[in-house]
């Protein structure tokens, strides 16, 4: 993508040693704004990626489908709350083994249930998240 990029990571729960993930990649991509797709777009759909969300009112978060692998490229614009989220969360499980196994029976038991949509499987997740990213913070990471 050359000089678009700002931060390329890998997140999600295959970026956290022993926990439990679904075979799907997830990478953090941090451009300038990702709302100026004509800036970034076009090099990723270059590499194979195919455009799958846009979420204008949500950090304009973009996502994309990997050419050949199961990956999830989440695009979002510097500065976005939702990239230091991503990243404490991340690194404070890869450090804590309590929070790691409390967040993988978290997903297990969520994972055993019928969802009509992934994103109310993600919303479900959403308190033993805020929980465990609140006692990452106040540790400071």
């Amino acid at each position: 993508m050359g000089k678009q990029e700002i931060l390329v990571e890998h997140i999600r729960s295959t970026a956290v040693p022993g926990l439990v993930a679904k075979p799907i990649i997830a990478i953090l991509l941090v451009v300038a704004n990702s709302a100026d797709e004509p800036s970034y777009v076009p090099a990723l759909e270059a590499a194979g990626y195919v455009l799958r969300i846009r979420e204008p009112d949500w950090h304009q978060h973009r996502l994309f489908k990997g050419p050949d692998t199961n990956i999830n490229l989440h695009v979002f614009t510097t500065g976005s709350e939702e990239i230091r989220r991503v990243l404490i969360l991340r690194d404070w499980l890869r450090t804590n083994e309590a929070d790691r196994q409390l967040y993988a029976r978290t997903k297990q038991s969520l994972a055993s249930r019928k969802w009509k949509y992934v994103q109310n499987y993600a919303d479900a997740k959403s308190e033993v998240v805020n929980a465990i990213l609140a006692r990452a913070q106040v540790s400071g990471r």
